[in-house]
């Protein structure tokens, strides 16, 4: 065997794997509770559109489509997941649909990943042309950096190339780390010039994205080590973890610096806002239309 032979070899992928019942109803289970996880911040984010100023109101928008990207397409795994798998001997047997349970978390990702890259730059600091330039980097980063794993890893001879899973993978980790320095260069211009109250939820909203998104290579990675109906499960448990939290917990911080940004320029006289602004039930701001009525109560 010569030394390149280890990269001409099959891989088993994890939707050409039969499931036992419990692993099957374990797939179904995190899905189906990613997919409602995605509903709430949605309706969540909706109702808070009019709770930030029109200068980072952007942020907002993005969270919406992130959130309901993500969502349609659990609705397509799952249906997916239904139409993609017989039980047949008490087993769950994969068909050649199976494929449409991975190549739909593809799908949005190469959507949502650029969407969280225009959140987090949103309620920056970063304005002007740097701001266009970090969205522009990070975001056709991010775009090529799933591409290149969705080829690598589903597309090219169904995901069961190794040496296509290696190259490509290694490819997409170079985008992946332009898309972390990206982020990182944002937030670190940005807290010495956020309010102070700013400072902590956006330092937690960078450590929960660039942590949490460590789980996606790991699994893309483990698609050409590993097989079998337990790896199978767990990657898919994880990736739908993983989405929970990098779309719900990632957006909710990042809804809470737009907030204390928002009270901020109210009280500097940069912007008015029509509606107080409270954070954690404490009033951060007064609102135009309760300054009105306080002037005009004679109490």
């Amino acid at each position: 065997m010569g030394p390149w032979s280890v990269l001409v070899r099959d891989v088993l992928p994890p939707w050409t794997v039969p499931l036992t019942d419990g692993e099957y109803v374990l797939v179904q289970y995190g899905v189906a509770v990613a997919a409602m996880c995605l509903i709430a911040m949605l309706t969540r984010m909706w109702s808070a559109r009019r709770e930030v100023g029109d200068r980072y109101r952007p942020m907002v928008h993005a969270s919406i489509a992130v959130s309901t990207v993500a969502f349609l397409s659990y609705l397509l795994l799952a249906l997916e997941l239904h139409g993609g798998y017989v039980r047949r001997g008490g087993v769950w047997v994969p068909q050649p649909e199976a494929i449409g349970t991975w190549a739909a978390r593809y799908l949005d990702w190469t959507v949502s990943v650029p969407l969280l890259v225009v959140e987090i730059v949103a309620v920056s600091a970063v304005t002007g042309r740097a701001a266009s330039r970090a969205r522009l980097v990070g975001g056709g980063a991010a775009v090529l950096m799933v591409t290149l794993g969705f080829l690598g890893g589903v597309v090219i001879r169904g995901g069961a190339d190794f040496s296509a899973l290696l190259l490509l993978g290694v490819a997409s980790s170079v985008c992946f780390a332009v898309v972390y320095a990206v982020i990182i260069v944002v937030v670190l211009r940005s807290i010495p010039v956020l309010p102070a109250a700013a400072r902590g939820p956006m330092t937690a909203a960078m450590v929960v994205l660039l942590v949490v998104w460590f789980v996606y290579p790991a699994m893309y990675g483990l698609q050409g080590i590993v097989s079998g109906g337990t790896w199978t499960v767990t990657e898919h448990l994880l990736m739908s973890g993983a989405d929970v939290v990098t779309k719900v917990a990632f957006g909710l911080l990042l809804l809470r610096v737009a907030r204390i940004r928002t009270a901020s320029d109210v009280i500097t006289e940069d912007d008015v806002h029509p509606e107080s602004i409270w954070v954690d039930q404490l009033r951060q701001s007064e609102g135009v239309q309760a300054a009105a009525w306080r002037r005009s109560d004679p109490r």
